[in-house]
């Protein structure tokens, strides 16, 4: 009779809960596309908005997306999940769309970027804009990291 192995199940790593969180890759990038994502919006509402189409779409993904995260990092935190795999697909897929979702906002914001060097809101708001973009960069490569870590894990 041939014996039996440990489950697939077992197998899987466990889902962090609690301060575990922070100290396990996939999930400890949550906390910075947080804050990157919070500084995008930030700087964005400091400019004078001349193309409102544009960064209106960027405050919407950023906002919704840092919303969205700090709701997920509190389930984490608070042990929601009570280690079920559903959730590693739930957080892979809602990373993956984020992902596509905040680099259409980062290309709008760096053409918001592009058009603001020439306007005669001065420097000033031509800085705001620059530091949006890279922000806004930042953080998509943070939840494309997060996506395929978690994917691939």
């Amino acid at each position: 009779m041939a014996s039996v192995g440990p489950s697939a199940a077992s197998t899987q790593p466990a889902l962090p809960s609690g301060p575990a969180v922070f100290k396990t890759i996939p999930y400890a990038f949550i906390l910075p596309e947080i804050i990157c994502g919070t500084w995008v919006w930030i700087l964005v509402a400091a400019t004078s908005v001349s193309l409102p189409l544009l960064q209106g779409w960027v405050m919407y993904v950023s906002l919704t997306s840092c919303l969205i995260s700090l709701l997920l990092l509190l389930s984490y935190l608070l042990g929601f999940h009570k280690n079920s795999e559903n959730w590693k697909v739930l957080d892979s897929l809602y990373h993956g769309t984020t992902a596509i979702l905040y680099m259409s906002a980062a290309v709008l914001q760096a053409n918001a970027t592009i058009n603001s060097e020439f306007s005669t809101n001065g420097p000033l708001n031509y800085q705001l804009n620059s530091a949006a973009s890279f922000f806004a960069f930042v953080t998509t490569f943070l939840y494309i990291l997060h996506a395929f870590s978690i994917y691939y894990q």
